[in-house]
């Protein structure tokens, strides 16, 4: 067992996001089995991620504010609590396209 605090949280720059803070969770390296990471991501009004193919499975949880995740085919607007599930090989883009700050859970 693990327990982490705020405190404890380190920041890192995820490749092709802009205006956003990004601070590891949980590693893979945290326990004897990895399965998953987890980060908190705070995007900037206008900040976000890069069209991109997504390598690992993912789930986005909105804490606070909103963000707007786009495919080439659809948009989806999260909110505060709602999330989105994205399989390995899917394309997205991240945005917030509000002139708050938003704050997601990233878990892979």
């Amino acid at each position: 067992m693990k327990k982490v605090s705020i405190e404890d949280l380190k920041a890192y720059n995820p490749p092709k996001h802009f205006e956003m803070r990004a601070l590891k969770v949980h590693e893979k390296e945290a326990g004897p089995e990895p399965k998953y990471w987890m980060g908190m991501s705070h995007f900037l009004p206008g900040g976000g991620a890069e069209y991109g193919v997504v390598p690992m499975e993912l789930v986005y949880f909105v804490l606070d504010g909103e963000i707007t995740v786009k495919t080439k085919d659809e948009t989806f607007k999260l909110k505060k609590w709602e999330s989105i599930h994205i399989m390995p090989g899917e394309s997205r883009e991240v945005i917030n396209e509000t002139n708050l700050p938003a704050t997601m859970l990233v878990i892979m």
